[in-house]
């Protein structure tokens, strides 16, 4: 699928999702665990997992633009973000364009620490914190909304044997659908399926995936993901106009 971006409203062109995955890629590069877990980065175990049809490219902080060009960003139908050590480091420029996108209909998908990442901040317009530990715990994620798309295939839980915990209070607005909540053996519990709309755009957010954990390697975990870029590309139809507009009705007595 590719939408326009000129605002002329051509819509959907093609049948394919085309997918463009970004990763902070920090953490392989300096951590020889995450490197031993991620040897080709998660970017890569991310790609791995999708089987939807259409192009599927990577893009990393380090990369020109962090490889997210206007070319790339308008053969983009979904974006994933993976981010932490490194948020400050995105172009303010550069989250100026995929939040243009957004609300143009483009899809976003951000992963775990993504949720401090600029752009997930700037389209929440909130802080985003919340309670977190490293204490290599259990996490069961439990699915409250079976009937939507993105939990198609999953059973009523998913279950992890070690993450990062992530506590509430989640300080982001009410979501538009909650689809997954997470809890945790030192018994926090935690919003973990998050569903917005933002303009024309679709936006999930699911939080397992710390660095230091083979969580991208795990099935159900990736077909929660690979549902997810289904459910939030664009859909069918031209671009809303705005501004000034004619009547579609003769306005009578009007000026």
């Amino acid at each position: 699928m590719k939408v326009s971006d000129d605002r002329k409203g051509e819509g959907i062109v093609s049948a394919n999702i085309n997918v463009t995955i970004w990763n902070e890629h920090r953490h392989e590069k300096t951590n020889e665990k995450v490197a031993s877990v991620y040897p080709k980065g998660m970017h890569a175990a991310i790609a791995e997992g999708l089987t939807t049809k259409g192009v599927i490219r990577t893009a990393t902080l380090d990369d020109p633009e962090h490889g997210l060009s206007e070319e790339v960003l308008n053969d983009t139908d979904v974006l994933i973000w993976w981010g932490h050590m490194a948020h400050g480091e995105v172009s303010d420029e550069i989250v100026e364009r995929v939040h243009n996108r957004v609300l143009k209909g483009m899809g976003l998908i951000v992963l775990h620490s993504g949720h401090f990442s600029k752009i997930f901040k700037k389209l929440m317009g909130t802080s985003c914190d919340l309670k977190w530990r490293e204490a290599d715990e259990k996490e069961r994620i439990w699915v409250v909304n079976p009937a939507h798309p993105i939990a198609s295939g999953i059973g009523e839980y998913i279950e992890l044997p070690q993450e990062e915990m992530y506590g509430e209070h989640f300080d982001i607005p009410q979501p538009d659908e909650l689809v997954m909540v997470s809890w945790f053996e030192g018994g926090e519990v935690f919003r973990s399926g998050c569903c917005y709309s933002r303009g024309a755009g679709k936006i999930f957010y699911f939080r397992p995936g710390h660095e230091t954990y083979p969580t991208y390697y795990n099935p159900e975990v990736r077909k929660v993901i690979d549902n997810a870029v289904r459910w939030a590309a664009p859909v069918d139809r031209e671009y809303p106009r705005y501004g000034n507009a004619k009547p579609l009705e003769e306005i009578k007595g009007g000026r």
